[in-house]
């Protein structure tokens, strides 16, 4: 008997194997997820925005360029958010937030989020907070908010093993792959002394 990624069929069998070996993340998971990355996304533009206003404070300026530079600030603003999502989705799936709650963004076969899509899902994000959090409604029941239909993806859980794990799984592999000395190597390393 062949396993579903092994038969025929291998398109909609895959498919169809894959988004139902995904599990889906929840509400919770992701709201805790999303207040991390504002936080940071919102002390980052903080600190940019006091710095720039010590800087435009040494020069004199009129009050009539002060609703310009409010534009700029909030044109530079939503790049700047754009820009953070979507380069972090589309470079590891993962902003600092959802690495925090171990989750990842990914297409619906499980690959990796290109920039496009990932431009997509966060237009789709910004639009689900338009009339309240509507996009967001059908989360806790189908484990998948407006951005995600829109861009088609997911955002499932990803498990990661800590820093002592992995150094000893480093450890393990390098200890398989190298040679261990023969008793007689051994011996002779002794004897020299």
């Amino acid at each position: 008997m062949t396993s579903p990624l092994e038969s025929v069929e291998t398109g909609t069998t895959v498919q169809a194997t894959l988004e139902q070996n995904l599990r889906g993340v929840g509400l919770v998971t992701r709201v805790i997820s999303w207040v991390i990355d504002v936080l940071i996304i919102n002390f980052v533009a903080i600190v940019t925005g006091v710095g720039a206003e010590l800087v435009v404070s040494v020069f004199p300026i009129t009050k009539n360029l002060k609703p310009l530079f409010v534009a700029i600030a909030g044109g530079v603003y939503l790049v700047w958010t754009a820009g953070y999502f979507v380069v972090f989705w589309s470079m590891s799936g993962q902003t600092p937030g959802s690495r925090l709650m171990q989750v990842r963004l990914v297409t619906p076969d499980g690959g990796r989020v290109k920039p496009a899509r990932a431009l997509v899902r966060w237009i789709g994000m910004s639009l689900a907070m338009v009339p309240l959090p509507w996009g967001y409604v059908p989360i806790p029941f189908q484990r998948l908010g407006f951005p995600d239909w829109l861009a088609h993806t997911r955002v499932i859980e990803a498990p990661q093993l800590s820093i002592a794990e992995v150094r000893r799984q480093r450890m393990r592999k390098a200890r398989r792959t190298s040679p261990l000395p023969s008793p007689s190597a051994h011996k002779e390393l002794t004897d020299d002394r």
